[in-house]
């Protein structure tokens, strides 16, 4: 629960302008005025008689004023009392009794009279007493003897003090005597006993009576009770004791506590109802007090007179009393008569009402003397209670007093009429700043004097028009109220004072601030004891006001702990105590309001343990437990368990018993014979469970035969010849009685034998030994100790051992399904031969060898095992174009049986996993390289591969499919006539008979022409010159058709560079948003220099470097400004040493140009010669062919992280950047995986349709493949296989 509270501040704006109201009445001491009494003592003076008096008497005037003073009605000369002083500009009086005087003798009634040339003021009768606490007289005390069941009364009566003494009873040991119904004090002081039972006697009842004004204690003698039994004693109706009689008056005056009481005797204690006859007792002053034996009306009034009612009532009837109430009233003002300035020649009255019962006489004074005897003034008249004046003159300066009495006491009012002439005075400082709270009232102060009166106007602004309207409230004492300021009430504001003598203005300023907030605020906490919590408190301030926040606990200060950290917005409270539960505030204050916010901290932990175990009702087989709960430590209990000890079977060892609802506080237990109890009780909560109870008293319970027979009882053989019986054994406490020991019986499963029984001691196994094997036994367990035999056991079923199965399953036939899946059958073995409990068959069964490779490995065994009768199983998980054998063996609880003879079986030709890697190596201006890996996997015969590719645009747009069928015995190829600086997209698959197998993608760019000529846009002008490759002579020309893909997000990839002596060609692949603004950064490698920027025009992605160092390495990146923000390459790639420069004094010379010609004709008659063996001698082999791609370039895969080797050309000194989805060596290689369809998926992150196609990745979405171009179905040509080689 959350409690907001807010002080605003009207209240102290609303006690302002009430200071300011009796403030602008005030005439300013610099002008002449009459005396006025600023502080006097009280009517009723009671002093101290050890310590000086001093009576009071203060006034203020113009000129300064004289005192002097009365007593006893006559003049008091302090002159020649040598014991009085006058305090100095001062009237009053110091009278020095501890030097000797006496206060008695300065008892009396004392007034004071301030007096100056324009009248006389005088002060109340102040009633001087000096406080008496006198002693006890001495009185011989009888004890009382009281019979038990009578009443009694023990009189106090204290000595009579100045004031009253307050009286209160205790024994020798200064301890209070209890108080309840039946005992209590009276208002007079006695005590009163409704009836006295035996423990009422002692010897010192001891009234007690203190004076608060001398600080004293009087103690009256002790009081002995001496009471008496008699058998049987009498109950009693109802007797009252006070008051007596069947009625009673009460007078009391207005405004004071009225105290009634009714105290009575009776046995049963009489219980005490009030009613107020033909009314209710008045809501909210009402009270009841010792024990509802007294009334208690505060602020009482003449509506409280009436008739009021007591009822004591007990079981034997009731008695009444009624008081009658009269409620009168001493004076009280209606209107006192005010201070009046007058100019002269203005009208004025004094107004003098009061009010009383009976009604107060009204009398008037001039300057202390009774106005009938005052010099006269013709311009007053008295009529009653007003004097009113006409045509007032400068002479007509003076003090008159008003008195109000009556019969209960009097009032005493001075009021002056000062006659003055003065001009208008602003008595509130200039330019005076008020700061307010916006919402609230603003009150601006123009506190003003002048005589006529002057008229007061307000303006906003130093030349703004008069202030008028609703939203504006301009009080008498010149203040003018905005009841509700906003931010455009702030500003400057004028008020002007003028009356007929002259004219005056003052300006104040008015700011207007933003209110102080708790924007959030602390929330009720409950935390557990030992944790840690925080209160928020986040507030929200004006600019210019300073706040301070305050945290309070209980509307106190915080505990001074290190454990609360008040912080900015918060206050933490570490290590949680239970002390630390309360109401936490957060009070916020600045100069102008003050904010506020609590929360309240329960902190609950777990119940602390019951305790006070009694144990009842004890039986032999029940008995009741009753505890009392511990504090719940603000979480209510939920629960109680109960857990007893045995500590006749297993002492310390404590066990559940039972548990109840925490609402209940006893049980009855059920308990067992022959155990030794004790019992403890643990209380659970919400947050967890108590500590246990301490433990209760042991009770023994008497022995018996046991109740209950072992569980759990079993027959099962350990060896084919011998039959173990097993069960659990009873507990100690279930035993029942001494001497445990079981009754083990059986016999023989459908045969007409008698049963077998041997008494055993307290174990758990019996072994008979000599049973044939596996044959079904009746068992049972009864148990006994030395008081008899438990009921009697039901009967289980066991076997004796089991033994190995004897025969194997026949007749197994195998199914083959379809390439990875068998179907086995086999006929079950007779139930004899099993000899044992059927468990199920387990099938062996392992691969011979692969018909593909026809090459033979490690035979590993597979075992799968079918529960029960099963006759029939399937084989997941072969191999394609595999050879296996099987066979089959029955299992019982023992083992294995013999296994059946092997049974062989093949798998049928599967389609192939994904080729084993494809590199893409040698990127020239028009020609690619291919090299690839059979599959892991080839389940079968391989027929051939399949090679589709495409280009793709800066656009991300795909080209035109082309689609090569290459035979199964290659393992490289070489494309020609591709376009320069183009990238294309590779997919590669093998087929056997069954299909084609899964296809990896690799993406590979021709390089740009050394020249740095930009290339035409993909399908402009002629389109793709003719492409041509090593194993397949037709040329596929396509039209250039495109299908937009969308990258999967922005990205730079694949940067690639091509350097030459001065000059490289930087090109890289961007996935994203149309329109990017690209830029390539480069820099020397190795330096710490800034790198350089150069601005890529359009959207090429593209561009040639120029005005570079030869031989130099550089590094390079690309990034795009755009639409997408900045977003740079995350790779830094440094460009290779520069290519050898061409130097014109060796590649102009003949001697080279020749050279370089014998080598070119040299390498044409090898390829010729090569064609013609060709030709001659069909094809090469695999391995030749691999030795031939044997380039010193072409790295072996590296030992440390299973990749290739970097490739290394003139042209490109580094591997063409790939995305994520290929490795970095353009190598796709897949991990074997036996009996997974992941063999069959596609190297990086291909998927398939359910026809097999592939569903392509580049995109991030599924794309269609385009349309392919007329291929010819040409058969291979020798001249197209020459022109590969051209």
């Amino acid at each position: 629960m959350t409690k907001k509270m807010s002080i605003s501040t009207s209240k102290t704006s609303l006690v302002l302008f009430l200071c300011q109201i009796i403030s602008a009445l005030d005439v300013p001491l610099d002008l002449s005025q009459p005396p006025t009494i600023t502080q006097q003592s009280p009517k009723d003076y009671i002093v101290d008689p050890r310590e000086n008096i001093v009576i009071q008497c203060e006034a203020k005037g113009k000129p300064p004023p004289s005192f002097s003073w009365t007593r006893n009605g006559t003049h008091f000369d302090i002159d020649k009392d040598a014991q009085v002083t006058m305090k100095p500009n001062s009237g009053t009086l110091v009278i020095n009794i501890m030097n000797g005087g006496k206060a008695e003798a300065y008892e009396g009634v004392y007034q004071c009279t301030a007096r100056n040339e324009r009248g006389a003021a005088i002060s109340n009768n102040i009633v001087v007493r000096p406080s008496r606490s006198p002693l006890w007289t001495k009185e011989k005390l009888e004890p009382n003897h009281v019979r038990e069941g009578d009443s009694l009364v023990l009189h106090c009566r204290p000595p009579v003090g100045l004031p009253p003494p307050i009286i209160f009873w205790m024994d020798n040991a200064f301890q209070r005597l209890p108080q309840s119904e039946r005992v209590s004090q009276g208002l007079n002081g006695d005590l009163y006993f409704s009836n006295v039972q035996p423990e009422d006697t002692r010897e010192d009842y001891i009234c007690y009576a203190r004076f608060n004004h001398t600080q004293t204690i009087q103690q009256k003698q002790p009081i002995s009770v001496k009471v008496f039994s008699t058998k049987p004693v009498t109950e009693r109706q109802p007797v009252l004791l006070t008051p007596t009689g069947s009625t009673s008056t009460k007078v009391e005056l207005r405004g004071n506590v009225l105290l009634l009481e009714c105290i009575a005797a009776g046995l049963p204690t009489p219980v005490i109802r009030w009613i107020k006859e033909g009314g209710e007792l008045p809501a909210n002053r009402t009270f009841f007090e010792n024990f509802k034996k007294t009334l208690k009306i505060i602020d009482v009034s003449e509506a409280d007179s009436g008739n009021y009612k007591c009822i004591a009532r007990n079981a034997l009837g009731s008695v009444h009393h009624v008081i009658s109430v009269t409620v009168k009233a001493a004076p009280y003002w209606i209107t006192a008569p005010r201070n009046l300035v007058l100019s002269p020649g203005e009208d004025g009255t004094l107004i003098c009402r009061a009010n009383g019962n009976p009604k107060p006489s009204i009398s008037w004074l001039a300057n202390g003397v009774p106005i009938a005897i005052a010099p006269e003034d013709p311009s007053r008249k008295v009529d009653g209670d007003t004097i009113i004046f006409s045509h007032v003159q400068e002479r007509s300066s003076a003090v008159y007093q008003c008195n109000a009495s009556n019969e209960y006491g009097y009032l005493l009012a001075n009021a002056f009429v000062n006659v003055l002439a003065e001009p208008p005075r602003i008595l509130t400082p200039a330019n005076k700043l008020y700061q307010v709270i916006a919402d609230s009232p603003a009150l601006l102060d123009c506190a003003y004097f002048g005589s006529p009166k002057p008229e007061i106007e307000w303006f906003k602004g130093v030349k703004g028009s008069i202030l008028r309207g609703n939203e504006y409230i301009f009080h008498d004492n010149g203040t003018l109220e905005i009841p509700v300021a906003q931010k455009n009430n702030a500003g400057t504001y004028t008020c002007v004072a003028r009356n007929e003598l002259g004219k005056i203005q003052n300006e104040v300023q008015l700011e207007i601030k933003d209110p102080t907030m708790i924007i959030k605020q602390p929330e009720y906490k409950v935390i557990q004891r030992y944790g840690q919590v925080s209160f928020e408190c986040v507030i929200k301030h004006d600019s210019t006001l300073l706040p301070t926040v305050t945290w309070l606990k209980d509307n106190d200060e915080l505990p001074d702990d290190e454990r609360f950290l008040v912080g900015k917005d918060n206050l933490t409270i570490m290590n949680v105590t239970d002390k630390d539960d309360g109401t936490y505030t957060c009070i916020v204050n600045t100069t102008l309001d003050s904010v506020s916010a609590s929360a309240v901290l329960t902190v609950v932990a777990r119940p602390n343990p019951p305790f006070d175990l009694e144990l009842t009702g004890q039986l032999e087989r029940s008995i009741d437990l009753s505890w009392l709960p511990g504090d719940e430590n603000n979480s209510p209990i939920t629960s109680f368990v109960i857990e007893f000890e045995d500590a006749l079977h297993e002492p310390g060892v404590w066990r559940y018993q039972t548990e109840v609802p925490g609402s209940q506080t006893t049980a009855q237990l059920k308990l067992s014979p022959y155990v030794n109890y004790s019992f403890r009780v643990i209380a659970v909560n919400r947050i967890g469970r108590s500590q246990p109870s301490e433990p209760s008293e042991q009770y023994l319970t008497k022995s018996a035969s046991p109740d209950e027979n072992p569980a759990n009882v079993q027959g099962i053989g350990s060896e084919p010849d011998n039959l173990v019986i097993t069960w659990e054994p009873l507990k100690g406490f279930q035993s029942n009685g001494p001497g445990l020991q079981y009754k083990v019986s059986w016999r023989q499963k459908d045969v007409d034998d008698e049963w077998t029984s041997v008494i055993v001691a307290n174990v758990s196994k019996y072994i008979v030994s000599g049973t044939p094997t596996f044959v079904p036994y009746e068992v049972k367990v009864q148990a006994l100790n030395d008081l008899g035999y438990a009921p009697e056991p039901s009967e289980v079923i066991g076997h004796s051992g089991e033994d190995l199965p004897m025969v194997a399953p026949g007749n197994v036939q195998v199914h083959v399904i379809n390439s990875t899946l068998a179907k086995v059958h086999w006929d079950p073995v007779p139930l004899k031969s099993v000899r044992g409990h059927l468990q199920g068959y387990k099938v062996y069964y392992w691969k011979v060898q692969s018909l593909s490779r026809r090459s033979r490995r490690h035979v590993e065994k597979k075992i799968l095992t079918f529960r029960g009768n099963k006759t029939f199983g399937m084989l997941p998980g072969l191999e394609p174009y595999s050879s296996y054998k099987l066979n089959v063996r029955v299992v019982n609880g023992k083992g294995e049986g013999p296994a059946s003879p092997d049974k062989v079986f093949k798998t049928p030709e599967g389609v192939p996993s994904s080729p084993s890697f494809l590199k893409i190596t040698n990127p020239t201006l028009d020609s690619l390289t291919l090299e690839w890996g059979s599959p892991t996997h080839p389940n079968g015969v391989l027929t051939s591969y399949t090679l589709k590719f495409q280009p793709i645009n800066n656009t991300h747009e795909l080209g035109p499919l082309v689609e090569i069928r290459i035979p199964a015995n290659e393992s490289s190829l070489i494309l020609k006539n591709l376009n320069y600086s183009t990238r294309y997209k590779f997919y590669f698959n093998a087929q056997t008979s069954v299909g084609s197998g899964s296809q990896i993608t690799e993406e590979a760019v021709t390089i740009m022409d050394e020249a740095g000529i930009l290339r035409p846009a993909v399908g402009a002008g002629k389109g793709y010159s003719e492409i041509l490759f090593a194993t397949s002579p037709v040329m596929h020309t396509v039209r250039p058709t495109f299908y937009k893909v969308q990258p999967l997000y922005p990205r730079i990839r694949n940067v690639t560079t091509a350097a030459a002596e001065t000059y490289a060609n930087i090109s890289w692949e961007y996935e994203g948003p149309d329109h990017a603004n690209f830029y390539v950064e480069y820099g020397v490698a190795g330096s710490k220099e800034d790198w350089k920027k150069e601005i890529v025009n359009g959207s090429r992605s593209f561009f040639v470097l120029k005005g570079l160092t030869p031989g130099t390495a550089y590094k390079v990146r690309v990034g795009a400004e755009g639409l997408s923000g900045f977003r740079s390459s995350e790779d830094v790639f440094e460009t290779g040493p520069a290519m050898a420069s061409r130097q014109v004094d060796i590649a102009t010379q003949g001697w080279f140009i020749g050279l370089m010609c014998a080598v070119a004709l040299l390498i044409l008659i090898l390829l010729i010669v090569c064609f013609i063996r060709r030709n001659k001698g069909g094809k090469y082999p695999v391995k030749e062919k691999e030795d031939a791609h044997a380039d010193p370039e072409i790295q072996p895969m590296k030992e440390d992280d299973g990749t290739f080797g970097e490739y290394s050309d003139a042209e490109d000194h580094k591997p063409l950047k790939k995305g994520s989805r290929t490795p970095s060596d353009r190598t796709v290689k897949k991990e074997d995986s036996d009996d997974s369809l992941v063999d069959y998926g596609e190297g990086v992150n291909g998927q398939f349709n359910e026809d097999g196609s592939f569903i392509g990745q580049y995109s991030g979405k599924k794309e269609k493949e385009p349309a392919e171009g007329n291929e010819s179905s040409e058969a291979p040509s020798p001249v197209n296989a020459m022109n590969s080689f051209v």
